[in-house]
C-alpha cells in the first residue's frame, strides 16, 4: 500500500501499531491500539461468539436410582463444519529454515550464530581463521501457515504472509497429510505483508477458492484456519465473527516507527503465533481473507481478547497475481491520505456535504504536493465513488482498481465536491 495513501485523517486517528514478534520458533505479528478519535470517530464492534455444533455427544438421563447413558448420541454438523471440510485439506504449515553458523569464540568455544539475519554476526575484531570456522546448518527459525489456491502446469500455489518467510534460506511445507515438501519462493511483497509459494502439485488433492471479501457483514460467522504455536497442531480452526470489514492499522517496525498503513478485516476468532499465513472462510467454505496478526495489547499495556486480522481476500487475489506473474508488485500512486465513507460518525460526514444517497467511496483528507491527485486538480473532502467507470465502495477497492493500473495510464476519477459530481482525469505515476 503507497505510504502516502495511509487511511488516516490525521495522527489521532486508528492509532494502531503493529510488530512483528518470534517466540518459540513461531513468527506472527501483534497489533497495539490507542483510542479512536477525530473526523472518523467511532469504535470497534464487540460481538458475541456464536457457537460450533457439538458432534457425538451422548445424552445423560437420571433416575430415582442411578443415572446412564442413553444409547442415543447426537451427530450434528454445523454449517461452518462444512466450510471447514471444503478448506482443510488445502491449508498447509509453512517452515521458515535458515542457517546457523558454528564459530569458537577467542577461547575456543562453539557458539551457534544465525547467519545473515543475526546483527551479530559479520566481522570482528578476531579475525584469525584458526579461531573461527563455519559450517552452516538449517534450523527451524520459525513456522505459520499457508494456503493452496491454485494447480497449474504441475506446480501448487500457496498464498502465506511476507513476514513468514522473511529471510529464509530454505522453506519447507507440511501438506495436511502430513508429507513435507521443499516449497520455492515466487514472490513476496512487504507492503501488504503477503508471498506466494510454489510447490510440486502430484501430491494436493484440495484447492481452495476465494469468496469476495467487500460482501462481508459485521455479524458474519467465520472461521480460521491454521498452524497455532506451530505444525504440531496442524489445520486448528477456530470460530468466530467478522467485527468490522474495513480497519485501518498503523504498521511499525522492531523500534516503533510507522512504516506503512493497512486496511485488514477485524474478527474475534482466535488467532495464536503460527496463524500467520493461514485463512478466514467464510460459512461457504471460500477463502475471505489471509490472516495476518492479532492485537494482544493497548497502548496503556491492558491485555486485549478476540482481536485478530486479515488481510481482504480482493486485495489478496490483486496481489498475488501480480506476484505470481512477476515476482514483484508494482504499484501506480495516487498521492493521497484516504479513509472509507462507510467509517464515517454522522457528524464527519456532514462535513463532506455528501447527498444522501451516498454511502459508499473513499473522503480525501489530504493530498501530496506534485503528486498525480495533486496535478489533477483533486482537493482534500473530495470523495472517490468510482474508477473507470468501476464503483469504487472503500479503501480495499479502490487500491484493487488502482493496482489493476499501470504507472503512467490515465484514468477519469468520479468524485463529489461540496455535494456535485464531478469527473477528473488522472495520469498515475
Amino acid at each position: 500500500m503507497d505510504n502516502n495513501e495511509n487511511n488516516n485523517i490525521n495522527n489521532n486517528e486508528n492509532k494502531s501499531d503493529v510488530k512483528t514478534k518470534s517466540t518459540k520458533g513461531i513468527l506472527w505479528k501483534t497489533a497495539t491500539v490507542g483510542a479512536l478519535s477525530g473526523i472518523l470517530g467511532g469504535g470497534a464492534s464487540y460481538y458475541g461468539m456464536s457457537q460450533l455444533a457439538t458432534a457425538n455427544v451422548p445424552s445423560v438421563s437420571v433416575s430415582k436410582d442411578d443415572a446412564s447413558v442413553s444409547n442415543v448420541s447426537t451427530k450434528s454438523a454445523g454449517t461452518m463444519t462444512s466450510a471447514f471440510n471444503k478448506v482443510n485439506g488445502a491449508v498447509v504449515s509453512v517452515i521458515n529454515l535458515q542457517t546457523q553458523n558454528s564459530s569458537t569464540d577467542f577461547f575456543g568455544n562453539q557458539q551457534q550464530t544465525q547467519g545473515d539475519n543475526d546483527a551479530t554476526s559479520g566481522s570482528s575484531e578476531n579475525s584469525d581463521d584458526s579461531n573461527s570456522s563455519s559450517s552452516g546448518t538449517l534450523q527451524t527459525y520459525s513456522e505459520g501457515s499457508g494456503v493452496i489456491y491454485l494447480k497449474s502446469d504441475g506446480k501448487a500455489y500457496i498464498v502465506t504472509n511476507n513476514h513468514v518467510v522473511s529471510g529464509s534460506d530454505e522453506i519447507n511445507v507440511i501438506l495436511s497429510s502430513g508429507k513435507t515438501l521443499s516449497a520455492k519462493i515466487v514472490g513476496t511483497d512487504s507492503e501488504t505483508d503477503l508471498a506466494v509459494l510454489s510447490i510440486d502439485a502430484s501430491d494436493v488433492t484440495t484447492v481452495a477458492s476465494f469468496g469476495e471479501s467487500k460482501n462481508l457483514q459485521p455479524g458474519q460467522s467465520v472461521i480460521a484456519i491454521g498452524s497455532p504455536l506451530g505444525s504440531e497442531y496442524a489445520t486448528s480452526v477456530t470460530q468466530g465473527i467478522v467485527s468490522a470489514k474495513s480497519r485501518t492499522v498503523n504498521i511499525t517496525d522492531n523500534y516503533g516507527n510507522v512504516t506503512n498503513q493497512t486496511t485488514v478485516i477485524q474478527t474475534d476468532a482466535a488467532i495464536n503465533p503460527g496463524n500467520s499465513g493461514g485463512p478466514l472462510v467464510n460459512a461457504s467454505g471460500q477463502v475471505v481473507g489471509i490472516n495476518s496478526m492479532k492485537l494482544s495489547t493497548s497502548t496503556d499495556g491492558s491485555t486485549v481478547e478476540g482481536m485478530g486480522f486479515a488481510i481482504p481476500s480482493d486485495e489478496v487475489v490483486t496481489i498475488i497475481n501480480q506476484l505470481v506473474k512477476n515476482g514483484k508488485v508494482s504499484r501506480p500512486k495516487l498521492g493521497v491520505s484516504i479513509g472509507s465513507v462507510s467509517e464515517l460518525t454522522t457528524n464527519s460526514r456532514s462535513q463532506l456535504n455528501l447527498p444522501d444517497s451516498i454511502n459508499y467511496g473513499v473522503f480525501i483528507a489530504s493530498v501530496t504536493k506534485n503528486s498525480a491527485a495533486s496535478n489533477a486538480g483533486l482537493k482534500a473532502k473530495d470523495v472517490i465513488v468510482a474508477m473507470d467507470g468501476k464503483k469504487v465502495e472503500d479503501v480495499v477497492s479502490l487500491h484493487s482498481n488502482l493496482y489493476s493500473h499501470k504507472i503512467g495510464d490515465k484514468v477519469s476519477v468520479e468524485i463529489y465536491r461540496d455535494g456535485k459530481k464531478q469527473t477528473v482525469s488522472v495520469t498515475l505515476k
